[in-house]
């Protein structure tokens, strides 16, 4: 594993940052379809291993597989420009606004969607046979997560979004180390690596996870989910998407940002000593 001190992935992460802004929508769009689509063939495949297998801890073992995947082929996920963009906009790069940022996180989103909802509709067209079926115990455990996942958290008011805000928000705190740890590597086993444990502890903590989530919510209401989209918008998309900003952005890109790149001048307490020394 090929270490890359920290003061120099830090600066990656900036330039990081200002690529995607300059990225063309077609390349933008495409990039995060693809995302979409990898996550959410991952997140069924997790599901299906703990299920079949009864160890939710094997499933949430081989989940990272999909988001090393999307990493290597430098597909984007909303929850990485959450916390990649900003940076080049506070590190005052040209051409980098407020508007552009807000652009690429938007058409991000969008793909991201995209991707989901047609891995959520072929899975459910899979499990159905074409919809002639229920869907078996697969199907209908994604829709009970669908159900409690949004009015299991609107029987609790305020601290029901509270509450899955800062499940959002702890989601890309993990999520956004692994986007970070990958980049101190220059080998593919040291990303892999730095990668697999903190999205392997998000999803088996059942941390909530905006893109994971354009699928699970989908799918549960074309398999029979009891909830609306306004219900699954106000208590589980919008929160956790604000809570994935959160964490990503604060808990890991400024974090690193400011220690970092913009380091402290360093404490002169030698240079004190010898001058009372010489005093004295």
């Amino acid at each position: 594993m090929s270490y890359i001190n920290p003061s120099e992935f830090a600066t990656k992460m900036v330039d990081a940052g200002e690529e995607k802004v300059f990225m063309s929508t077609k390349d933008t769009l495409i990039r995060a379809y693809m995302a979409g689509a990898i996550l959410a063939l991952a997140a069924v495949f997790a599901i299906t291993v703990a299920m079949k297998s009864g160890s939710p801890i094997l499933g949430a073992c081989l989940f990272p597989v999909g988001f090393i995947m999307l990493y290597f082929m430098k597909f984007d996920l909303l929850t990485g420009v959450f916390t990649l963009v900003p940076l080049a906009w506070i590190d005052k790069r040209p051409g980098v606004t407020i508007p552009q940022i807000l652009r690429n996180w938007g058409l991000v989103a969008l793909g991201n969607f995209g991707g989901a909802f047609t891995v959520a509709c072929m899975m459910a067209f899979i499990f159905t046979v074409g919809f002639n079926t229920d869907g078996g115990a697969i199907a209908q455990k994604v829709s009970t997560i669908g159900e409690s996942r949004t009015l299991g958290y609107a029987a609790y008011g305020t601290d029901g979004w509270l509450t899955v805000f800062i499940r959002g928000m702890l989601c890309n705190w993990m999520v956004s180390m692994g986007v970070v740890g990958a980049m101190i590597s220059t080998s593919v086993s040291g990303k892999w690596l730095a990668m697999w444990m903190p999205i392997m502890l998000f999803f088996f903590m059942g941390f909530e996870h905006s893109i994971v989530n354009m699928f699970l919510f989908p799918f549960s209401m074309i398999m029979g989910g009891d909830f609306t989209v306004v219900d699954y918008l106000l208590w589980n998309e919008l929160p956790v998407a604000l809570g994935n900003l959160v964490g990503g952005l604060v808990f890991v890109g400024l974090m690193i940002y400011y220690t970092h790149v913009k380091t402290g001048a360093k404490r002169n307490l030698t240079r004190n000593t010898k001058e009372e020394q010489k005093a004295a």
